[in-house]
């Protein structure tokens, strides 16, 4: 679950939002993600109390066109948000050969993360768990190592992280702001998590083992979030204090530099995206920089593509009650999401994605109206029994699905 706050739409999102706004928009990263455990709470509570994920609530609760109508809007979330995950993945691997593998080949590479997401996911939940915490391990040390090496002011941390003010901002500032809600609260990691639970043996007869398990699933919701959090301040950070402010004048502009070409010289405000940020961490900080960045936008991008399918074939499985087998749902969950990723890797270069990758997080704000799904079940006339198993933390999640409508 902790992965679709860590996916490289998420870095995207943070090291734009560095690089254009410095250290002011902290704060909206950290309420975004205070909404989203929320959200997770009230996600993992419904799967816990009523033994369904949020899909097959849906197609029991919904007539058939606005099910149908709510499934797309969530496959068009999930395609968004895969074609960031797998773009991602491809520079990760464009910046790791110096440039000899191509963005369409990266694509292509990625594909075999259906394989093997379905091999680690037929020795069970709990392999592929540990898999991901692998995974997740490897960008905690590699921005970590970042965020060290770069050693941005702490108090100007803090104070961008606690103090919900924007001086100087802008339409660009006010853009970043939206991306990165979009980039955090993903709507089908709502779904995800309300299956994932489902996983462990509770008695739902037993009130008691219920609350319990609704404590201890909280728990593990802010431990994930908290991780993924830093993580995020972390490029948040690095960008902020190394290159908010600078111009392409500043940055690798040496005689014989190999990426001279991907900044003009002229007096211009630097734009980075994931790619870019990669070389001007290297250019900046040392090669090593550089390749520690691409290794970590590679965690976040192999974990994130396989997260992605597994909750695309809970939202289909559950909103149209199908019966395939794994293999097939999920092939059919990554073929959906892959082959428009191909496309734009094809015609276009790896230098000239920061416009997709914004527009596919704002797009990714305006998917959150998709919560409002959640609305028949919190009404006490559909299912008195949930709202009295849910008490007040139940009724606080109803009012931030209530905000974010």
């Amino acid at each position: 679950m902790s992965i679709a706050y860590l996916d490289p739409g998420n870095i995207e999102s943070d090291l734009q939002s560095g690089a254009i706004a410095g250290f002011k928009l902290l704060w909206v990263l950290l309420v975004a993600t205070i909404i989203g455990l929320l959200l997770q709470r009230l996600a993992a509570r419904l799967g816990v109390v009523t033994g369904m994920h949020l899909a097959e609530v849906c197609n029991r609760h919904y007539p058939t066109v606005p099910r149908i109508i709510l499934w797309l809007m969530v496959e068009l979330a999930i395609i968004g948000s895969d074609m960031q995950e797998v773009i991602g993945c491809a520079i990760a691997f464009n910046l790791l050969s110096v440039g000899r593998i191509p963005l369409w080949a990266g694509v292509l590479i990625t594909i075999f993360d259906t394989f093997v997401f379905l091999f680690l996911d037929k020795y069970g939940l709990r392999k592929l768990e540990a898999f991901f915490g692998f995974l997740i391990t490897i960008m905690a040390l590699s921005f970590g190592y970042e965020y060290v090496r770069v050693a941005p002011d702490q108090v100007e941390v803090l104070k961008g992280m606690f103090v919900p003010y924007c001086s100087g901002c802008g339409a660009a500032q006010l853009e970043q702001a939206v991306g990165i809600v979009g980039a955090v609260i993903m709507p089908h990691n709502i779904y995800l998590h309300s299956a994932l639970v489902k996983s462990r043996d509770i008695n739902r007869g037993n009130k008691k083992e219920v609350k319990e398990a609704n404590k201890y699933y909280f728990i593990e919701s802010s431990i994930a979030l908290f991780i993924s959090f830093l993580i995020n301040v972390f490029v948040v950070a690095v960008f902020a204090e190394a290159f908010y402010g600078k111009t392409n004048m500043e940055v690798c502009n040496e005689s014989g530099s190999p990426h001279s070409d991907l900044f003009p010289a002229n007096n211009q405000t630097l734009e980075v995206d994931i790619y870019k940020g990669g070389v001007v961490l290297g250019c900046f900080f040392g090669p090593a920089a550089l390749y520690i960045w691409a290794v970590g936008i590679l965690a976040a991008g192999q974990s994130s593509t396989m997260t992605g399918t597994y909750s695309g074939q809970f939202v289909m499985e559950g909103f149209l009650n199908l019966r395939w087998s794994r293999f097939a749902r999920v092939l059919l969950t990554r073929s959906i999401a892959i082959l428009p990723t191909l496309l734009v890797a094809v015609f276009e270069d790896v230098q000239h994605l920061t416009g997709m990758n914004d527009f596919l997080n704002v797009l990714q704000s305006m998917q959150v109206l998709v919560c409002d799904a959640v609305q028949p079940l919190l009404n006490p006339s559909t299912s008195p029994d949930l709202i009295s198993l849910f008490n007040v933390g139940f009724l606080l999640s109803y009012i931030q699905v209530s905000v974010l409508q």
